[in-house]
């Protein structure tokens, strides 16, 4: 299994990464709703050699029969390949050549408490909530736990699919 999850990971890595790369570029001209959708859009296509790893896996591997739980050992190590591939190229990205690119996400996270027309108590601890996550994202070990929070549910529930799919005998 080792050779297929390297193998597969290290592919879908290297797809995640250098999109994501490629599409942070054009977040300020896309926009925000748009530069998440592409994203996620991303995040799905690579994701999807979880599918053929485990497919790889069990055809070449184990003569075509999987379990569901050797299915999911497989999908969710690819998963954590390209996630860690993924944490990898945003703090590269980030911390050296985007320091402030989510400085313009927390003022317009600002913007919005403050035109919402609550009372100034809450708004301003809303201010001062958002300005210390702000604060904390500046350590790369708390900014590399949000990054993986946006890829990891996502290769989660392709590998819970994947191995749904293709659990049992292989159909001939």
């Amino acid at each position: 299994m080792k050779k297929t999850v390297l193998t597969f990971g290290l592919i879908s890595g290297l797809i995640i990464s250098v999109l994501m790369g490629g599409s942070l570029l054009l977040a300020d001209k896309i926009g925000s709703g748009h530069s998440m959708t592409l994203g996620y859009t991303i995040m799905v296509a690579s994701f999807l050699l979880i599918y053929f790893g485990i497919r790889s896996y069990r055809d070449n591997t184990l003569a075509g029969q999987i379990s569901f739980g050797r299915a999911f050992a497989c999908g969710i190590l690819i998963t954590l390949i390209t996630t860690v591939c993924y944490v990898a190229m945003w703090e590269v990205l980030y911390f050296n050549f985007m320091p402030h690119f989510m400085d313009s996400y927390f003022a317009a996270q600002i913007h919005k408490v403050q035109s919402a027309g609550l009372d100034s108590a809450t708004t301003a601890a809303k201010v001062a909530a958002i300005q210390h996550s702000q604060q904390l994202f500046q350590n790369p070990l708390v900014n590399m736990a949000y990054a993986s929070m946006e890829p990891l549910p996502v290769g989660l529930l392709i590998t819970l699919i994947s191995a749904a799919l293709l659990k049992g005998r292989q159909e001939v």
